[in-house]
């Protein structure tokens, strides 16, 4: 029992120190905190302080530079207004020693205007005096004698009047003329433009030969189907690495070369695949067309021009006038009548307007019987250009009346783009005209779908519908368009005319 008591006396005591002991510690750590929060608060104190310095300094920078800069200011206003106070007491003094001067003047004016009238009573009686005694002398009195003065001075006046007219009129028609040629020849002088040159074919350049076999395709297959689509004549030699498109059209030039570089590039071709690619490439050329048309417009500085008329500037790309490009022609003109309406102060815009659209009648879709100046002018008309412009393009051939001073200055620019040396030659006009009425002969037949003149004219391809013309009616229509074109038209050698019938059957699997 006694044991017992003391291990619990013993238990209680190591229980009470060690309660001490962790009193002890707590302490010491509180004290440790207590130290370190009041250490913390030192430091946040003194960031404080020195943040709260640095922040004063800096406005009291910026208030000393405010300071300064309006101190700045004031000393400038000060100077303006010391300045201006200078200025005005200077003017003050000029006034006031204008008037001492004036004031002097006016003095000495008085006198002189004194003298002056007793020397004109003086004159006035000398002169009556002369006049009486003139009178008793000649018998007249003064007014008869004035009016005899002043009829001979008049007949006398209107005599040099006349003469000096007539030099001034003469001197006018020399100086007009020498301007006139003086402007013509500097609007020439300032236009460099290219020769005249027309082409008929392009050469198509290929990888290699074998490229060739697979265009002809199985028994021609291919390149027929190709120059059927495209009305180009595709000639395939001995030239290495080429082939030839022959064809008077460029449009259909450019089609057909656009679509063989579409399908050599895709490896796939077969008839119905190059009826697909020609027509997509006829949509793509009709984009490029007008994409020129709105570049072309660009270019020159015209704005506001209907759609349509774009299209159709784009389209003169692929015309020609006498072997000269129609595009080109019509950029020349334009800038030369730019030159000129600015060498006579006349409204430069519209001359450059009218000077761009005045070929505008030889693109049209339709081609009716009428001159290409008043079709032209018509057509502006139709899509809202001005009555100078509309005028201007009717005119330049001497169609219409000339109404506006543009007018004769699109003529005499279409003239001098025209008809300088190497501009234009008229066989390939002659030439074209001819390759036109080869295949519009041929497309008055009834059941011609197509008709397309290739090898330079000597060859007319003509494409007939199945369901319409028969294989023994086809033999019989050849005949006949071989001897009309023989009876009416006039060729340098032969024209072989090949007639192409063709039965499609077509079905589609769905």
């Amino acid at each position: 029992m006694e044991m017992i008591i003391g291990l619990a006396g013993g238990l209680a005591g190591g229980v009470a120190l060690a309660v001490i002991v962790q009193t002890v510690l707590l302490k010491k750590r509180k004290n440790q905190i207590l130290k370190d929060a009041e250490k913390e608060g030192e430091n946040l104190k003194k960031n404080k302080i020195f943040q709260a310095k640095e922040k004063f300094l800096k406005l009291k920078e910026d208030h000393e530079r405010k300071i300064k800069d309006r101190e700045r200011k004031l000393q400038s206003s000060e100077d303006r207004i010391k300045s201006k106070e200078k200025s005005l007491t200077q003017k003050l003094e000029e006034a006031n020693r204008k008037d001492r001067n004036m004031e002097k003047s006016k003095g000495v004016l008085e006198a002189k205007i004194k003298a002056f009238e007793t020397k004109q009573s003086e004159l006035d009686k000398v002169h009556q005096k002369h006049v009486t005694e003139l009178s008793k002398v000649s018998g007249m009195s003064a007014e008869d004698a004035k009016a005899s003065l002043v009829e001979s001075l008049k007949d006398e006046a209107r005599t040099s009047a006349m003469a000096h007219i007539n030099e001034i009129v003469e001197e006018s028609k020399l100086n007009a003329n020498r301007e006139a040629r003086k402007i013509v020849i500097q609007t020439i002088q300032r236009v460099a433009t290219e020769q005249a040159i027309e082409n008929s074919v392009s050469v198509f350049n290929i990888e290699s030969d074998e490229v060739k076999g697979r265009i002809i395709g199985r028994e021609g297959r291919n390149i027929r189907a190709l120059e059927a689509a495209t009305g180009v004549e595709i000639i395939v030699d001995d030239t290495p690495e080429a082939i030839i498109l022959s064809c008077f059209d460029p449009v259909r030039r450019e089609i057909a070369r656009l679509a063989l570089h579409q399908l050599v590039s895709d490896g796939r071709i077969h008839p119905a695949r190059i009826e697909e690619v020609v027509a997509k490439t006829k949509k793509q050329l009709d984009e490029e067309i007008a994409e020129t048309g709105r570049r072309t417009c660009i270019d020159l500085g015209i704005h506001g021009l209907h759609a349509e008329l774009t299209r159709m500037i784009g389209r003169m790309k692929y015309r020609s006038s006498y072997g000269q490009n129609l595009l080109q022609h019509s950029r020349e003109v334009a800038n030369l009548c730019a030159i000129m309406a600015a060498e006579l102060g006349l409204n430069v815009k519209l001359a450059k307007r009218a000077g761009l659209l005045h070929d505008i009648g030889k693109v049209p879709d339709e081609e009716p019987e009428l001159p290409h100046a008043v079709l032209g002018m018509k057509l502006a008309e139709k899509f809202g250009e001005k009555p100078d412009v509309c005028n201007a393009i009717g005119a330049h051939h001497d169609e219409v009346e000339m109404t506006t001073l543009i007018s004769p200055i699109v003529q005499v620019c279409d003239a001098v783009s025209g008809a300088r040396p190497g501009a234009r030659r008229e066989i390939v006009e002659s030439y074209i005209k001819r390759i036109k009425d080869l295949e519009g002969l041929a497309l008055a037949y009834d059941g011609v779908n197509s008709a397309y003149a290739i090898q330079a004219g000597r060859e007319l391809r003509v494409l007939v519908e199945s369901e319409k013309v028969s294989d023994a009616k086809a033999d019989e229509l050849s005949f006949e368009i071989s001897q009309r074109i023989q009876t009416e038209m006039t060729y340098p050698g032969q024209v072989k005319v090949t007639l192409i019938r063709e039965k499609r059957a077509v079905n589609y699997a769905k």
